[in-house]
């Protein structure tokens, strides 16, 4: 048993160990780095803290950084050097929350927008039109948000 555990390990920080001829794909390296990090295989986790921000505040379009159409409760901007545009996220804590047609959130956010405060390991929640919009959002903990990278889209995100 120790030493399939050792031998386990061992993989593990394999898995771990920078390599200038490693595979851009790996899916054996996935699969190892889920089973230590707990997160789904070829997935980003993150720690997050986020804001708010809805249509009707200043600079605010009803188009986003990919020239879509900015959606209630999907649409996040992002650093796109911490987490790239068209990148599909689940973010836990927003499940069960109602959305503008009365639907429970599945979690499930669509990095699309940019914007020029947010830096690092933050994201931007947008919420939809005017700063009522934002109430169902006041329940979450927004210095503290679990993000996991689950894909990615191409053309402008689902409504």
């Amino acid at each position: 048993m120790r030493r399939r555990l050792a031998a386990l390990a061992a993989v593990a920080a394999l898995a771990f160990t920078p390599s200038a001829h490693a595979a851009p794909n790996d899916p054996v390296g996935d699969l190892l780095t889920s089973l230590v990090s707990g997160s789904l295989p070829g997935s980003g986790v993150f720690n997050l803290k986020a804001t708010l921000y809805h249509a009707g505040a200043k600079g605010v379009g009803s188009l986003d950084s990919l020239g879509c159409k900015v959606v209630p409760m999907r649409t996040i901007a992002v650093d796109k050097l911490v987490i790239p545009r068209r990148t599909v996220i689940f973010i836990k804590e927003t499940v069960g929350l109602k959305m503008p047609d009365g639907r429970d959130h599945d979690g499930y956010w669509y990095a699309t927008d940019i914007g020029s405060a947010i830096k690092g390991q933050r994201i931007d929640l947008y919420t939809g039109h005017g700063a009522a919009s934002m109430k169902p959002m006041q329940t979450l903990n927004l210095s503290k948000l679990t993000a996991v990278k689950v894909g990615n889209f191409q053309g402008c995100p689902p409504n």
